[in-house]
């Protein structure tokens, strides 16, 4: 039977929810007493800031009943020790700042400056002086939350003052629903970064910064190049000049031969004709239909000017090249890596490929030849560690590594199944990489490519390249982490392989239904 005093409790405990529904989102509302709950829940995030707890009459401490002026000086006390009885402080000293366009919000512990939050503007004075304010109000450590590119700027003038920086995604640092404001977001990072809730978002070391950011820029320009190729493609259909249906690339030896020699006043069909490479396989007879068109003088200044734009663009690739060089000689040379052991065959020129050595410079700062991994060349190669940097302890197992590329699988469990194992949405060219690493191994007769093309018949393209991509990933994790060789076992093997497995399955599921298999081969007409 229970006792007059719970049941006075409970009447106490329904009568709150009635009246505050809140109440009921406490963990152990009607429980026991688990501390200071308003120091640890966002309750000043809802439209109406109210203490769940201001009426409930068996949380009071020892039985005595506690008013309402005692609970907010108890409260005070709290927020001026800086003490929860929820969490514990992992970073006494940390600050939260709201990124902007134009205006930067900033929030300080309790205490230490008159003015617990300020504003800031963009300008660069405005970033340094805030670097000061931090640096007076002890903060030694920040987290930051923004969209684009605007933290990039205080982000390393922060760095400069010695202050370190947490940029950290806005999914962790999602409120509870209700009012939002400038202000009560970096409240919000700074509270939970005091407790160590929040970690920050990957970013290598400054010095491959500056090779990613160069880098980063070449691809745009490769982008911005190949735009102006269906512009010049373009051109050239309104004036019923079919060159792309005869040749595969009008960007190669043979096609601005031709466009170049059109635009210098050549129309005859022949003598365009003989400008073709020996390796063109279409006939002369061919190419002199195609070039037959309506040479109007409107498509023809549309057609010049895309081609000089194409021009402009491989000039500045060729600009950007040299800056690349010269950030790579900047890097330190691994022991024992001066070296390349000599590739086997003929190396085909790629249309957009680097003048600078990368292969050599690549080797000298890693120590390990990733070109040995099929389907990775040298630009993909030095997309990735771009991306990821020079240091494999930035993640400490393969498992992380290919987590943080969005290439494992990434298994949603509720009520104990798995509803959802879709690898996470992400946006890392380090990832895209890998995956164009795949892709290209459709026809290459290597065990990769044997890999890819099981998975292709069973699961379709679109699984089999994150599939592929995930092996690729963890391959040159182990190379990357160990500075070991690759060495292809072959296709050969690894169809063996799988047959071997496939039977040694047949055989384990035969035994346990009670059956023997005898295996004989059978000749394949």
């Amino acid at each position: 039977m229970l006792s007059s005093g719970y049941v006075l409790a409970a009447k106490a405990d329904r009568a709150v929810v009635s009246s505050n529904p809140f109440a009921s989102m406490v963990k152990g509302c009607f429980d026991s007493f688990i501390g200071d709950v308003t120091s640890t829940i966002p309750f000043r995030r809802l439209q109406q800031v109210i203490n769940p707890l201001q009426n409930v009459s068996h949380y009071l401490t020892e039985g005595c009943s506690m008013t309402k002026k005692l609970r907010l000086e108890q409260a005070k006390e709290i927020r001026r020790s800086g003490k929860s009885t929820g969490f514990e402080l992992i970073n006494p000293d940390a600050a939260g700042i709201d990124i902007g366009s134009e205006e930067h919000w900033v929030a300080v512990p309790e205490g230490r400056d008159e003015h617990s939050v300020r504003k800031f503007g963009c300008f660069t004075a405005d970033l340094h002086e805030m670097a000061n304010w931090l640096k007076q109000c002890g903060v030694k450590t920040v987290a930051m939350e923004s969209t684009g590119v605007y933290w990039i700027s205080p982000f390393q003038i922060l760095e400069q003052h010695g202050v370190e920086v947490k940029l950290v995604n806005a999914r962790q640092a999602r409120n509870v629903p209700g009012r939002k404001t400038d202000v009560s977001d970096c409240q919000w990072l700074q509270r939970l970064h005091t407790y160590g809730l929040l970690s920050g978002s990957f970013r290598p070391e400054d010095q491959v910064c500056v090779l990613r950011s160069y880098w980063r820029h070449r691809d745009n320009l490769v982008r911005y190049a190949s735009a102006h190729i269906q512009h010049m493609q373009k051109a050239m259909s309104e004036m019923n000049i079919q060159i792309h249906k005869v040749l595969s690339d009008i960007t190669g030896v043979t096609g601005m031969r031709i466009i170049r020699a059109i635009l210098s006043g050549e129309r005859n069909g022949e003598v365009l004709a003989d400008m073709r490479a020996p390796g063109v396989k279409r006939s002369e007879e061919d190419i002199i239909k195609a070039l037959q068109g309506d040479y109007r003088e409107e498509h023809l200044f549309a057609l010049r000017q895309a081609v000089e734009l194409y021009d402009f663009y491989h000039d500045k690739i060729r600009a950007c090249d040299d800056k690349i060089e010269r950030c790579l000689k900047g890097f330190e040379t691994i022991a024992g890596s001066d070296k390349i052991p000599p590739k086997k065959g003929k190396h085909k020129a790629r249309k957009n490929e680097c003048i600078v050595a990368l292969q050599t410079e690549l080797h000298r700062i890693t120590g390990v030849d990733f070109t040995e991994i099929d389907g990775l060349d040298v630009l993909s190669i030095n997309t990735i560690l771009s991306e990821v940097g020079l240091k494999s302890e930035a993640f400490p197992t393969v498992k992380s590594f290919t987590s943080w590329l969005g290439l494992c699988p990434n298994n949603r469990i509720t009520g104990g199944r798995i509803k959802s194992s879709s690898t996470k949405r992400v946006s890392n060219r380090a990832a895209t990489a890998f995956r164009i690493a795949a892709q290209s191994l459709a026809n290459s007769k290597c065990a990769l490519g044997g890999f890819y093309r099981r998975l292709r018949a069973r699961l379709g393209s679109p699984k089999a390249i994150t599939a592929t991509a995930h092996k690729l990933a963890r391959i040159f994790y182990v190379l990357w982490s160990t500075k070991q060789r690759y060495q292809d076992v072959g296709v050969e093997y690894y169809e063996r392989q799988y047959k071997e497995r496939v039977i040694r399955n047949l055989k384990k599921k035969a035994h346990e239904l009670g059956y023997k298999i005898t295996l004989q081969e059978v000749g394949v007409s």
